[in-house]
């Protein structure tokens, strides 16, 4: 199904920001609050999409814009976003902004030209 697409596409992004990561190692977590999705043109079985990921905020909560296209056609097929809140672990509760130990990391990144494939 296209969503288990959008996850693996999620998960191998994530895997090349280390700034994720490592929150963990610094006791945070980034889990998901909330799911936007626009459903434009089918994707059929068998049909491979193209993704693509924007990072539309990192300083009070992660939220990341992204595009699914039809890899054939090049025609957009969904779109929306997924937004993450950091929490504590060692606390639990809700942090309405970012370590700056991320955000120095995420910035870092965004300079040296993003996570890219």
């Amino acid at each position: 199904p296209v969503w288990a697409l959008k996850k693996l596409h999620r998960i191998e992004k994530i895997k090349k920001l280390p700034a994720i990561i490592d929150m963990e190692k610094d006791g945070y977590a980034f889990p998901v609050t909330e799911v936007k999705v626009k459903y434009i043109k089918s994707l059929r079985f068998g049909d491979i999409c193209r993704a693509k990921a924007i990072l539309d905020e990192y300083e009070n909560m992660l939220r990341v814009k992204f595009e699914l296209y039809n890899a054939r056609t090049g025609e957009l097929t969904t779109k929306g976003s997924v937004s993450q809140m950091c929490v504590s672990l060692a606390t639990g509760k809700s942090l309405f902004v970012c370590p700056k130990t991320f955000t120095d990391k995420v910035d870092a990144l965004i300079r040296a030209g993003g996570f890219s494939d």
